[in-house]
């Protein structure tokens, strides 16, 4: 997945608790932060299963790939694009649109759609002002809150990059210096993952 699940978390619960007032009447934020992390969750997962999918389909084309010289992650991309347009899935990820945040614009939008129709089923919050004024301060939340996750997933990278020794990415000490880091650089921009 291409947030943590322990941000997920955070972020849903944030955003219930930032809705200002004046635009949505909320009796029990916490349900309703639960909601969000629900709603979020699931759409960052049907890309998880989607990817999936077309590692599944490629295990069968693995002699036919070998055999003409195709690149897996060519015919991976392929494969994928194919079922994101079958499907009508917005991609997940922004830096394959060239988004500087990993989740698109597309995908924010995409969620804060769904994130209002949660808004307006559930029976802890009432709707105080037009409804996509509500949506764009969530996109608004959204955006902020993930930007500063961005920034602690660079810096966090960046210091890996600066030790003295070389740590390969995808080894088990980077990705605990990596859980290190970032748990350091979110809590710089006043994000505690573990107190959540």
């Amino acid at each position: 997945m291409l947030l943590a699940k322990e941000f997920v978390a955070y972020l849903g619960r944030q955003m219930a608790a930032r809705l200002p007032a004046n635009m949505i009447e909320i009796a029990d934020r916490s349900a309703v932060g639960e909601v969000f992390v629900s709603v979020i969750m699931d759409e960052l997962m049907l890309e998880d299963k989607l990817n999936d999918e077309v590692r599944t389909i490629l295990e069968e084309y693995s002699v036919y790939m070998a055999n003409n010289a195709i690149s897996y992650s060519e015919m991976f991309r392929r494969i994928k694009n194919q079922l994101v347009q079958q499907k009508k899935i917005v991609k997940a990820s922004g830096r394959d649109t060239g988004d500087a945040m990993k989740l698109s614009r597309d995908k924010v939008n995409e969620i804060s759609h769904k994130l209002l129709l949660a808004l307006k089923k559930s029976h802890d919050c009432r709707i105080r002002r037009n409804e996509n004024d509500l949506r764009l301060e969530i996109v608004r939340l959204m955006s902020s809150l993930l930007l500063n996750e961005e920034k602690a997933e660079k810096a966090a990278r960046d210091k890996i990059r600066t030790l003295k020794r070389e740590v390969l990415d995808g080894t088990e000490e980077w990705d605990l210096l990596h859980k290190r880091y970032y748990a350091e650089e979110l809590r710089n921009f006043g994000i505690d993952l573990g107190g959540e």
